[in-house]
């Protein structure tokens, strides 16, 4: 079982930042791709940023320049430093995590979700 567990969130103003972090523990192989997801109040979930094992980082047009995703993989974690943040940016984050996993002498791909981080952002 592989579980996350995001911190990070809150209220800030409009130009302000936060960074979130998803901390991922269980019997983890390896750390895959690692990304954050978005979903504002009737809005479908989308992606936001992802960053691969090679550490290489893919971005959401809406925030490119502004969002940062990075990963400790000794420390099993995946942030996002969000910065000046606007209005359209509130919404609930939440990490993704792709897992191998070895568990009875086979390894396994898992995928697991956290439960969410409320990002809130007045004008």
């Amino acid at each position: 079982q592989v579980q996350l567990v995001e911190s990070g969130g809150g209220l800030v103003q409009a130009g302000g930042s936060l960074r979130l972090s998803c901390a991922a523990s269980g019997s983890i192989f390896r750390l895959n791709t690692m990304g954050w997801y978005r979903q504002a109040p009737g809005k479908q979930r989308e992606l936001v940023a992802t960053c691969a094992s090679d550490d290489s980082t893919n971005y959401v047009d809406s925030v490119k320049g502004r969002f940062t995703i990075s990963r400790d993989n000794a420390k099993n974690t995946v942030y996002l430093r969000l910065d000046s943040l606007k209005p359209e940016d509130t919404a609930v984050y939440y990490c993704n995590v792709d897992v191998s996993v070895y568990s009875g002498g086979y390894y396994y791909s898992k995928t697991a979700w956290g439960q969410g981080t409320q990002v809130t952002v007045s004008s």
